[in-house]
């Protein structure tokens, strides 16, 4: 019995200085920032959104699945949507990160028809952000047609169009999840 309470002591003094050498060098530790009443420090920190839940984690079954909403949430992603949704869609994979168009054609010239594709290598609102190909096709006849990729002035627009809705929506998400901390010291 004794090698056992001795073998708990130290997996819990093993787990303990686990944990407290996990912490090191963590943002947020600096106690001038910080309120000292942990009371005030966790209302500061829902208020500006930090943290996480367990709610979800003891729900049981109701929890396996996905939960998409992150998809509305991602400013890039909507944005993107939202500027090509003229076009039909080909394919549209969240989790892959990519969209892809159908075949468009304005109806002007039906020998001419243009796909666009777009990758998202980052959650991020910034140009590096995206990965836009723009292809086009031209047809002589219905069998007799060319494909080419082109990187000319249209994929700029594409992008310069996307960030400033997807920069729109992040400040609006911002603007609309802000609350203010209202601590001891505050005005209230």
């Amino acid at each position: 019995m004794s090698n056992y309470k001795s073998s708990r002591v130290l997996v819990l003094l093993g787990v303990t200085f686990f944990l407290l050498n996990a912490c090191e060098g963590m943002p947020g530790g600096d106690a001038r920032k910080n309120p000292p009443d942990p009371k005030e420090r966790v209302k500061k920190n829902l208020e500006e959104g930090r943290g996480f839940r367990l709610d979800k984690a003891f729900q049981g079954d109701k929890a396996k699945g996905g939960d998409f909403v992150f998809a509305s949430a991602n400013e890039l992603w909507r944005a993107s949507l939202d500027i090509i949704d003229f076009m039909p869609l080909s394919s549209v994979n969240y989790s892959g990160g990519i969209i892809i168009t159908d075949w468009y054609s304005d109806g002007d010239n039906i020998n001419e028809s243009v796909k666009i594709s777009i990758r998202f290598l980052s959650n991020e609102v910034r140009a590096d952000a995206l990965d836009i190909k723009v292809f086009y096709k031209k047809c002589n006849q219905i069998t007799n047609c060319k494909t080419s990729q082109k990187s000319g002035p249209l994929v700029a627009e594409l992008k310069k169009k996307i960030l400033s809705q997807a920069t729109i929506y992040k400040k609006q998400n911002k603007d609309k999840n802000f609350k203010p901390y209202k601590g001891k010291g505050s005005a209230r």
